[in-house]
């Protein structure tokens, strides 16, 4: 693939433009056998692994110095891992795809890294930021279907401009400055989202167990409860309904029919993401068995954010024939005795989040089950008091979503301003030695 095609952007470059394998020595890593456990004693060189990569994803570390795990030397000596000094630029290119950083001293990395170690007409910070603006094109060349991977042949095509070595580091500094600039805008944006998902839950706590913070006698079974607080378990008044499991080698069968289908990934919280909706072709009454119906409330039984498990959405019949994954729990509420945006709320609760995030199996993510959900204990309304919760309730929400749109907006307009300037700046569509940050227009300096 040619390097200008991965990176179109790069036509631009008023400077000519190079393979970065011509300026720069490439490489990779290893990882040492498992089944040796002589290579894995004593053990004192940093190893980069994607198990480092969370510290890379933001971008706004430009220098790694610490990692999970380190390497032996007789591990270094029995496989193709090998040390590379300081200043080397390294991108992952396997499952995480596109992220970058500098070794801050003398490491090794698995091969689910590519290496760069720079020769003197290349500085490493410059290099790293040229990588930094290829990120979403790297990520859109990746191919794999279990896990996306840019393969070596790519790696050894991807060019960038060079200008001189006084110009790579004017725009290296000047990149530096200014990045750190927008990421700490962005910083006091996510502290902001984070403080509006407290004050929010908070909220909803006083609408759902107001006498939550009275500092009343705490019930035995759910400390953070009053004891005024009288509650029944869910299963009394709801039900849950299985999903659709994935089976790839099922036999195809003349009653098989072709329908919607909501997976993990469209349960949001308290909202259902519709926005890409994939289709599965199952036997007729396989499906009748998984069907939604308008009031349920859907619920993934694992989550990667602890906060988000256990919060549920009311499915409201956007799709008609919609059936659900097996990972995704459908709540049916007795109407008599139960509103389906009652629940809601209450699984948005302080009460809510606390009562899973107490049961729920934290091994790799957390993970919650079906009589987990049935035993979540409901605080008891009457039905007019649950519906007065309710109205107050999607007031709330409604101006909460307004303003976290607003934040989310905000938070993309900065990333694409970073991006904008990153590539700017590398292909010298301004004159870094003059240009102010502060002056931005679409994400270039002015």
């Amino acid at each position: 693939m040619n390097g200008s095609r991965i990176a179109p952007w790069l036509t631009e470059s008023r400077w000519p433009t190079v393979p970065i394998r011509l300026v720069a020595r490439l490489g990779s890593g290893h990882t040492p056998s498992r089944s040796k456990p002589e290579y894995w004693t004593d053990c004192t060189a940093p190893w980069i692994t994607l198990a480092d990569v969370w510290q890379l994803r933001s971008g706004q570390r430009n220098a790694i110095t610490e990692t999970k795990e380190k390497i032996s030397p007789l591990g270094l000596a029995n496989s193709s891992a090998v040390l590379h000094p300081p200043g080397t630029v390294i991108l992952s290119r396997t499952a995480s795809v596109g992220f970058s950083a500098i070794m801050g001293t003398e490491m090794a990395t698995s091969q689910d890294f590519a290496t760069w170690t720079c020769g003197p007409r290349l500085e490493p910070r410059y290099l790293l930021h040229a990588l930094r603006g290829m990120a979403p094109d790297l990520r859109r060349i990746a191919t794999g279907s279990t896990h996306k991977t840019i393969y070596m042949p790519d790696i050894e095509q991807l060019r960038i401009p060079l200008p001189s070595m006084e110009e790579q580091c004017r725009i290296a500094d000047y990149l530096d400055a200014e990045a750190a600039r927008i990421d700490h805008l962005a910083i006091l944006r996510q502290r902001q989202a984070s403080v509006l998902e407290e004050r929010y839950a908070s909220a909803v706590s006083e609408l759902t167990t107001p006498d939550i913070t009275s500092g009343q006698v705490r019930s035995e079974t759910w400390p953070w409860l009053p004891q005024s607080v009288a509650t029944a378990r869910l299963g009394y008044m709801a039900r849950v309904q299985t999903g659709v499991t994935v089976h790839g080698g099922r036999e195809p069968g003349a009653d098989d029919a072709e329908f919607p289908y909501l997976r993990v990934a469209n349960v949001q919280g308290e909202w259902v993401d519709l926005t890409e909706i994939k289709t599965i072709t199952i036997p007729r009454d396989m499906a009748r068995r998984s069907f939604l119906h308008r009031g349920d409330i859907v619920m993934t039984e694992a989550n990667g954010n602890p906060d988000n498990l256990g919060r549920g959405a009311v499915w409201n019949g956007e799709i008609a024939n919609m059936v659900h994954q097996n990972h995704v729990f459908a709540i049916r509420v007795d109407r008599n005795k139960l509103i389906p945006e009652y629940l809601s709320a209450l699984l948005a609760s302080n009460h809510g989040r606390r009562y899973f995030r107490f049961t729920s199996n934290q091994v790799g993510i957390a993970t919650t089950s079906s009589s987990k959900v049935l035993a979540f204990p409901v605080p008891l309304l009457d039905p007019s008091q649950q519906a007065t919760v309710v109205t107050e309730y999607q007031k709330l929400r409604t101006t909460i979503m307004r303003t976290r749109s607003a934040l989310t907006r905000q938070l993309g307009v900065l990333a694409e301003r970073r991006q904008a300037l990153i590539t700017a700046a590398v292909t010298g569509q301004f004159d870094v030695s003059t240009a102010s940050g502060r002056n931005v227009t679409d994400g270039v300096p002015t």
